[in-house]
């Protein structure tokens, strides 16, 4: 790193990567700082990042990632004082209405901002429609245009596909691509950014390769990216350098290949996290909690298996295998076709359960769709929180709300959510503190059965140990848990069994010094080869 008083990199905690002589970054932001009444969210962050380089940055729920690329986006005016400067030459901050995009920054969100009842065509076309109005378009011309797109990074999608019809991973990239042509067209060859916030949570294994792929593709000529992520393992495999933020300041800069998973953990966290394990060995020899048998439901067939008291039983496969479907039809959020749940000595038809018919039966589900199917995001933590149990604090005069806020808070200060205030929006939440609200609301029910989709999907590593822990509490106390997901690190940590599904059906069970995040993952790709698609009784 240069040391001369002129070096605009001298106050950078880190060291830039070797670059050649005069090359500037290709984005240098300088003392952001960022206040929300009386919370500094963000305090004098630095950040630098090369041309040609992918830039990780990571850190916590809440620690100041997604504030910082709402500056950088124009959505936040930052604190007096910020800087912001653009190969050599500065920009202004705050960034007016339009001025990223003309300065070569484009982003992509974890939503990716795709209307699926259009096609990929018109979706590609979508942002340049929305900015120059020009609607007399040459759809032929387009359509080669996209093709030729499309074909530079090897990506083989039809362009008059509509995007409703694409698995997950096809529209992720095509979300990048559509952004990485507006920096190209913007920025000129070789130059520009693109930010990516959090692109890979609903992605398999297989897409977030492709991703990957294409991320390698666009640096390649020049432009750069930042590449905002919770997963240290995809942290490390794609990116250059990696800046972490913790409480809202700069926590350390590292070389990705250079720093192990034990160090991205105690830069984000603060200090050395202990990962959570649960005691390996077979599942609890207890009664059974449930038992399912021949449940169909959607993509899922003819699946059998028994949960035990206190045990956590993990469902995986690749997306579409139907193993996150199980939980659904279980409650009753989902249809079933035939087949029954037998819980608490009570038999089920599946097609007749709804979900008051599961809870009366003490069956407790919390969704992926955090702000959605679980949560509502308008709402109080308070009135997200006691909603199972509003009925415990109603009188003649109505509800209690002060008696309810006691107890949501004791909740709180229980599951470390932050901040502890009943009163606040649930959307106004990190994701993790979020999924701590959701589960908290579940787990204060003592569910017989708690059925969890993705519990721990955009939850940084520190709150997911915490999550861990409450749901193995939970399990010590006799609560059933199944857990779908396809995250095989989690599902190595917490699991009893885990039972792998493909085309609908288990195929194969693991147990014991099995369960691994390699054989987990492992397992899934090959029973997605034809010749295991074979139903498979687990009791």
């Amino acid at each position: 790193m240069m040391t001369s008083a002129k070096d605009p990199f001298a106050d950078l905690k880190d060291g830039l990567p070797r670059r050649k002589p005069g090359e500037a970054p290709a984005l240098l932001a300088r003392k952001v700082s960022k206040i929300f009444g009386t919370t500094k969210v963000l305090d004098d962050v630095s950040l630098a990042v090369m041309p040609g380089e992918v830039h990780g940055l990571l850190g916590a729920n809440g620690s100041g990632k997604s504030t910082f690329i709402k500056t950088l986006a124009g959505l936040h005016d930052p604190e007096p004082g910020a800087e912001l400067i653009m190969y050599g030459e500065a920009a202004p901050l705050p960034m007016p209405a339009g001025g990223a995009r003309r300065r070569g920054i484009s982003f992509v969100h974890q939503n990716l901002a795709l209307m699926p009842s259009l096609t990929v065509l018109e979706n590609m076309l979508l942002n340049d429609l929305a900015v120059t109005q020009q609607w007399n378009i040459r759809w032929g011309k387009a359509r080669r245009q996209v093709a030729e797109i499309f074909e530079r990074f090897d990506i083989h999608i039809d362009p008059m596909t509509l995007v409703s019809d694409l698995p997950q991973a096809d529209r992720a990239l095509i979300a990048i691509c559509r952004a990485f042509e507006e920096v190209r067209v913007t920025a000129g060859e070789g130059r520009g950014l693109l930010i990516l916030d959090e692109p890979t949570p609903f992605l398999p294994k297989s897409g977030v390769d492709q991703l990957f792929t294409l991320v390698r593709a666009v640096v390649a000529g020049g432009a750069s990216v930042i590449f905002v992520a919770h997963d240290i393992d995809e942290i490390r495999e794609i990116t250059d350098r990696a800046t972490i933020l913790r409480d809202g300041r700069l926590a350390g800069t590292v070389v990705s290949a250079e720093a192990d998973h034990e160090r991205f953990i105690e830069l984000i966290v603060g200090e050395r996290v202990t990962m959570f394990q649960t005691a390996r060995g077979q599942a609890p020899d207890r009664p059974v909690t449930a038992s399912v048998r021949k449940l169909s439901a959607d993509v899922a067939r003819d699946v059998t298996f028994d949960i035990r008291e206190g045990e956590v039983l993990g469902l995986t496969g690749l997306i579409g295998s139907g193993f996150d479907r199980v939980p659904e039809a279980i409650f009753g959020a989902l249809p079933g076709s035939e087949g029954s749940v037998e819980i608490g000595g009570k038999s089920l038809a599946v097609e007749a359960i709804t979900p008051a018919r599961a809870m009366a039966q003490s069956i407790a589900y919390l969704p992926a769709d955090r702000l959605g199917k679980a949560g509502v995001g308008s709402l109080s933590i308070a009135e997200n929180m006691a909603l199972p149990v509003m009925g415990e604090f109603r009188s003649l005069l109505g509800m209690n709300w002060p008696k309810i806020n006691a107890h949501v808070s004791d909740l709180g200060r229980k599951y470390d959510i932050r901040p502890n205030r009943p009163a606040q929006a649930l959307s106004s939440l990190s994701g993790g503190n979020a999924q701590k609200v959701l589960m908290a609301k579940w787990l204060q029910t003592a569910p017989r059965l708690l059925m969890l989709d993705e519990p721990t999907q955009g939850v940084d590593v520190g709150a997911r140990q915490k999550l861990f822990h409450a749901i193995d509490e939970a399990s010590r106390k006799g609560t059933a848990v199944l857990v779908a997901s396809t995250d095989a690190e989690q599902l190595a940590q917490i699991c009893h069994r885990v039972l792998v599904f493909s085309k609908g059906r288990i195929v194969s069970e693991l147990t014991g010094a099995a369960i691994t995040k390699d054989s987990i993952s492992e397992e899934t790709l090959r029973a997605h080869a034809p010749a295991t698609d074979q139903t498979q009784e687990v009791a």
